[in-house]
């Protein structure tokens, strides 16, 4: 995400989210010649790893999304909302974009 023009506080163009990741990996198959596949016999589920990332977004374009972190706990997550979020209030459009935006 690149940064755009427009001058003033960062919370009047940013508003900050957390979108929860899972990282469930996909069946493994067994091949055999009399089918084209079957799911192997089954075996205990690997326990889902999630993942939280805490993203800035445009106000202006929902799809305009800058990641923040990605956090292992809701709790490191909801931290470092808060913390940008305050920033969002404290903070010019540029100086939250140096702040958390990387370099392109």
């Amino acid at each position: 995400m690149g940064a755009s023009k427009g001058i003033g506080a960062a919370s009047d163009f940013y508003r900050v989210r957390v979108v929860r990741m899972s990282e469930t990996e996909p069946p493994e198959f067994e091949w055999r010649d009399d089918i084209l596949w079957r799911e192997s016999a089954a075996a205990e589920p690997e326990p889902d790893v999630e993942h939280y990332r805490v993203e800035a977004v445009a106000i202006d374009d929902d799809e305009n999304v800058t990641p923040l972190g990605v956090f292992e706990s809701t709790q490191d997550a909801a931290e470092a909302v808060d913390t940008a979020a305050e920033d969002l209030g404290n903070l010019t459009r540029s100086e939250f974009e140096d702040r958390y935006f990387p370099a392109v």
